[in-house]
């Protein structure tokens, strides 16, 4: 599979290179990089279910390793610009990480009965 704006590679798992990301997120991914208009840098896509249980507290089971999750770096008016967008595309999963260092908007499409938005 080809996308505009992404490399599957830049999805692979940070522990062991795996990827079993869904074709369809990444698709939606592409969407949303179209609508922001501006380069979307992946700081986390695929987790194995050891890797996830050392970096998450959602365990072997949480969302990135469904290939349906990523962490997207991004920070302040862009942070806004990506909430927006990824609002519309109906994600429905969205972390916000604003403060420190490490700034970054996880997005999923999943559906677990949790909130559609929380922060870190």
């Amino acid at each position: 599979m080809a996308w505009k704006f992404f490399k599957l590679s830049e999805f692979d798992c940070k522990h062991c290179g795996q990827n079993l990301m869904q074709s369809g997120f990444i698709d939606k991914l592409d969407e949303l990089r179209e609508e922001v208009g501006f380069p979307l840098h992946i700081t986390s896509g695929y987790r194995c279910p050891q890797h996830n249980m050392v970096v998450s507290t959602t365990g072997p089971n949480g969302p990135h390793t469904t290939g349906r999750a990523a962490d997207i770096g991004v920070d302040r008016a862009r942070a806004l610009i990506v909430l927006r967008a990824a609002l519309d595309l109906g994600f429905t999963g969205i972390g916000i990480q604003q403060k420190g260092a490490s700034r970054f908007i996880h997005l999923d499409d999943l559906e677990f009965g949790r909130p559609t938005i929380w922060s870190y």
